[in-house]
């Protein structure tokens, strides 16, 4: 059925778009990625008045920026997990990724890496399981743990929200084709790291977050999406895409052609070179 499909060695979607692996195997860094720093609001005393989540941080990311904003020794709020007697789905065995909520957190006298946490996952609750979302994701054949980690690839993968349908559409597709997702952005989870370059030994990485290797999802999100991803998990644009590429900013191509999708890659690598040679 897939004959005319290439190896799947000679695929690869992008993080974003933003970088692609040819049919040689050559991986060809696109442009830069800024990593979002902590925001803090605060009223003019020393202390923070919020603590502002964006959206597609890992619970890495967050632990870290509660400690911040809490003035507490690395590794105090990740510590806290246990007590934190957090309401999480039964198929998270206890991992809060993807439930981290997204949104702006007021910080009182008595605020607590605890109380931080149990707000934002009583938050990602409220919305993910509202009667719009979980119906949603029923319509999909899946449950909601099961799309908010869609959701998390899409907010990992989108150059924007205008593509966060497709992207999600690009998944399911390969879901249902019994394709695996190969997607940059579930290795750079496995590997705690935000990188564009990915090389082909990294797609030979054994972890259950390589879906270069693995079928199907990864055991958990990749990060804490927002409404707009979730939306777009539930929802995709309706397509016959496999495929995506950033050939420029404001320009992601989605095809389910391959030999189409090698045209684009190869646009995309001609800008890249073409603006490197300029610098």
């Amino acid at each position: 059925m897939y004959q005319n499909t290439p190896p799947w060695r000679t695929i690869r979607l992008t993080r974003r778009g933003r970088f692609a692996l040819i049919a040689t195997g050559a991986v060809v860094a696109g442009i830069a990625v800024a990593v979002p720093l902590l925001t803090l609001e605060s009223d003019g005393d020393s202390r923070p008045s919020s603590l502002l989540i964006p959206e597609g941080w890992r619970s890495g990311q967050v632990y870290a920026a509660v400690d911040k904003a809490l003035a507490l020794p690395a590794g105090t709020t990740k510590n806290s997990l246990g007590r934190a007697g957090l309401k999480l789905p039964n198929d998270a065995e206890g991992n809060p990724e993807g439930y981290l909520f997204p949104a702006t957190y007021p910080l009182a006298e008595k605020t607590t890496p605890e109380s931080l946490l149990t707000s934002m996952v009583d938050t990602a609750n409220k919305k993910f399981n509202g009667a719009p979302m979980a119906a949603g994701a029923q319509r999909n054949a899946m449950n909601v743990y099961q799309a908010v980690t869609i959701a998390s690839i899409v907010q990992a993968e989108a150059a924007s929200k205008a593509d966060m349908g497709k992207v999600a559409r690009v998944v399911f597709n390969r879901l249902e084709r019994g394709m695996p997702l190969q997607m940059d952005s579930t290795i750079n989870y496995a590997l705690n790291r935000a990188t564009l370059k990915t090389t082909s030994d990294d797609t030979k990485l054994d972890s259950p977050y390589n879906s270069y290797q693995r079928m199907g999802l990864p055991p958990t999100p990749i990060d804490n999406p927002g409404e707009d991803a979730m939306r777009a998990a539930i929802s995709p644009t309706p397509g016959d895409w496999l495929y995506f590429v950033t050939v420029k900013p404001g320009d992601t191509r989605f095809t389910a052609d391959y030999a189409e999708h090698q045209r684009n890659v190869a646009e995309f690598n001609a800008g890249q070179k073409k603006a490197g040679s300029a610098k």
